[in-house]
């Protein structure tokens, strides 16, 4: 269980195919607390580490995670959001994380709004009733308010938030643009929610 809250920005020193993609991570972390077979979410995603140095860990991703995430992301040179699993007494700065993906969102547009920076992002209309405007949202790990939903010309649901300049600074949303594909987890109440509403409607 995650936060949402990033610790650390990690690039990716080496992919390598081996059946499932090996991905060698460096990071700023004390590895010496990391064990072998913990988690750590990778932009959003829930990995094991596997292997692991002074400044590095190993992570092997799916076929079935390539599958379901953004495209480009798994590639060397890549820069990754990083966090550490939740802890009990560690204080939850941001909304209850699973780390399991449900959906890749296409960014629509960007803004400037103050000092901040408004994203639009596109997701499969299907995902429509797990969005709610100031609810919470993962994109790439990281937590957020959606600001606005809608249901856009394009079949599309899109929606927005806003990038303060801590979290473009301490993230890898601050590159965000046009065309650029992210992870997208819904709060686990909604999804749990909407189960519930299908079960019902049956």
């Amino acid at each position: 269980m995650f936060t949402g809250i990033i610790t650390d920005v990690g690039t990716v020193r080496a992919a390598e195919q081996r059946g499932d993609l090996r991905l060698t991570i460096g990071c700023g972390y004390d590895l010496a607390t990391v064990d072998l077979g913990a988690s750590i979410a990778c932009s959003g995603v829930c990995l094991t580490v596997v292997d692991k140095g002074h400044d590095w860990f190993a992570v092997d991703v799916s076929n079935e995670t390539l599958s379901r995430t953004a495209p480009g992301l798994w590639s060397e040179g890549a820069r990754l959001n990083l966090e550490r699993p939740l802890r009990i007494g560690d204080e939850l700065g941001g909304h209850f994380v699973t780390g399991h993906v449900d959906c890749v969102g296409e960014v629509v547009g960007t803004c400037p709004e103050g000092g901040s920076t408004r994203i639009g992002i596109a997701i499969p209309a299907e995902y429509a009733p797990l969005v709610a405007a100031k609810g919470s949202i993962t994109v790439d790990g990281v937590s957020l308010t959606v600001n606005a939903v809608r249901e856009a010309e394009d079949g599309r649901t899109h929606f927005s938030v806003n990038i303060i300049p801590h979290t473009a600074s301490c993230t890898t949303l601050g590159n965000a643009s046009a065309d650029v594909h992210f992870n997208v987890e819904f709060d686990v109440l909604a999804r749990y929610l909407d189960r519930m509403l299908q079960a019902r409607a049956q």
